[in-house]
């Protein structure tokens, strides 16, 4: 049986995980856990095992890929891995030059700002990233019933680093083709789609069981400007993976104004930063969504007690939900206490065990 049809008939082994119940709006045992950035900086063995190992590189040695990916699962127990890798991974794989660097982020040696530019945007293909799919193959047989979530950055988030050469908090130049040159700024998140899509793609037919796409930036727009210039094509990225039938979750950090046009895009599930309660949350967003947050990951800094006490919040503001996800707001920072991160699964299981 194909990995599409195994999809689409459900029958995977964690099909019946309480993530997976959760996306669907199923009941569930408990509210299930994971975190974005699970794998990463807060961990020492992910430390130990990235040591000497650029960024971009660890990206694409499928063994390592696993190794990182299941560290939090052997850890903190979460109720989901999150596969190990980046954002700007597809855009690496297709040629365009780009480098990770410590403690600034993605940076592009060429910016693309100009329709000839346009051209260095070729369609990615399977075959572009083979340690993807030879890692996914590896993580399914270790995780067993624990899902795995695949995931790709969307196309405006792409779009702005591309174009601003690297991390930006105005966004002038992206926003400026935006305003400026519509049709060119279509035409590139439209190509940024394709890419995004089939990079999901390859995730899912490798054995993903839920996708992820992060609008990391989307928070800096207006409505207006994300339902005209933005929406579209996050829309054509879900529409492009919903045959698969994996559930489909849409994330963005500063997003509470846009929670609406989130939902509205496609996602079945829709993530929620920390600064807008979930039941708030869930009357923006409307029926028939699940909903996944929203701990602000600074709270796990503060004494155990005062965790128990900001988790028990969200889960009162969670209480009617269709379905709920516990996670952080955001990524969980390099500096946080492993032990938090496990305590705070085990007292979300605790405490919301049926």
């Amino acid at each position: 049986m194909s990995e599409r049809s195994q999809h689409q008939t459900g029958r995977t082994a964690a099909h019946d995980s309480a993530f997976l119940r959760a996306c669907r709006r199923e009941p569930v045992p408990h509210t299930p856990v994971w975190f974005m950035r699970q794998a990463g900086r807060s961990l020492p063995e992910y430390r130990k095992v990235r040591e000497g190992i650029p960024m971009l590189e660890s990206c694409m040695r499928p063994e390592l890929v696993t190794e990182i990916t299941l560290q939090p699962v052997r850890r903190h127990g979460v109720d989901a891995a999150i596969f190990f890798s980046d954002i700007v991974v597809p855009l690496k794989a297709i040629g365009i030059d780009l480098d990770i660097k410590p403690g600034v982020g993605p940076v592009v040696a060429d910016p693309i700002r100009t329709r000839a530019d346009l051209e260095r945007l070729r369609p990615l293909d399977p075959s572009d990233v083979p340690y993807v799919t030879e890692a996914i193959g590896l993580l399914t047989a270790e995780l067993g019933a624990t899902p795995l979530i695949g995931f790709a950055g969307a196309p405006f988030t792409l779009a702005s680093y591309l174009i601003e050469g690297g991390p930006s908090r105005t966004y002038e130049r992206t926003k400026a083709m935006m305003y400026g040159d519509p049709q060119l700024w279509a035409d590139l998140v439209g190509r940024l789609a394709e890419i995004t899509s089939a990079f999901l793609r390859v995730q899912i037919e490798a054995g993903a069981s839920a996708v992820q796409l992060f609008d990391s930036w989307a928070g800096a727009l207006a409505p207006a400007d994300y339902r005209r210039y933005v929406m579209p094509a996050s829309a054509s990225v879900f529409s492009a993976v919903a045959e698969y039938g994996v559930p489909r979750i849409h994330f963005g950090v500063g997003t509470g104004e846009l929670l609406p046009l989130l939902g509205e895009a496609g996602a079945d599930v829709v993530g929620v930063d920390w600064r807008v309660p979930l039941d708030e949350a869930a009357r923006r967003v409307g029926p028939g969504k699940a909903l996944q947050g929203n701990l602000d990951p600074a709270v796990l800094f503060a004494p155990r007690e005062a965790v128990e006490a900001k988790t028990d919040e969200v889960l009162a503001a969670a209480r009617d939900l269709e379905g709920h996800v516990f996670n952080l707001g955001h990524g969980v920072m390099p500096t946080t206490d492993p032990d938090a991160l496990t305590h705070l699964v085990e007292y979300v299981h605790e405490r919301t065990a049926r």
